[in-house]
């Protein structure tokens, strides 16, 4: 079942996140260029940019914490016993959930009233609200995933360890 989710996961927000992002360059490098060479910018390019960077953010914070990528510290965790660990993996997502969700309904009540406001942008005037919609989905989404691991074990990140101090050779 974790398989299917991570595959729904990866296909979905990630792919959003990672579209955005591609997006998101291509503008930048057409804005420049436009500025550079033309004397002209992409009109309505830092609306545009704006929400892009939404989307790759909130995009991807399910999958951060689906694959447990966040920044961890890690400090006093030799001196606790792994069934305290456990407990307190469950606590902290468990916290986690109930901040997401929390997060998430602050923002729906943010963009409903962006919708009846008929609150949009200023140069293109692209509505926000679907924008602060999009966002309360994925903040929610992302508590979900949170409390999915306060029941569930939550899959080892496969991480690449930083080099310590020690290893690394002077030049």
């Amino acid at each position: 079942m974790l398989k299917k989710l991570d595959s729904a996961l990866r296909w979905s927000t990630g792919l959003m996140a990672a579209m955005a992002l591609f997006a998101l360059m291509w503008l930048t490098l057409v804005d420049v260029t436009g500025r550079k060479f033309f004397s002209n910018s992409v009109p309505g390019g830092l609306e545009i940019t704006e929400i892009l960077m939404v989307i790759v953010i909130f995009g991807a914070l399910p999958m951060v914490s689906w694959r447990g990528e966040h920044v961890v510290f890690d400090t006093l965790d030799a001196l606790i016993p792994d069934w305290l660990r456990e407990i307190q993996a469950r606590v902290v997502h468990l916290i986690c959930a109930a901040t997401f969700g929390f997060l998430g309904r602050l923002m729906l009540m943010r963009a409903d009233r962006f919708a009846e406001y008929g609150d949009t942008t200023v140069h293109l005037q692209l509505s926000i609200a679907p924008v602060a919609w999009l966002m309360a989905a994925l903040l929610g989404l992302t508590g979900l995933v949170h409390l999915l691991f306060v029941f569930v074990k939550a899959p080892v990140p496969e991480h690449i360890p930083f080099p310590a101090a020690a290893d690394r050779t002077a030049p």
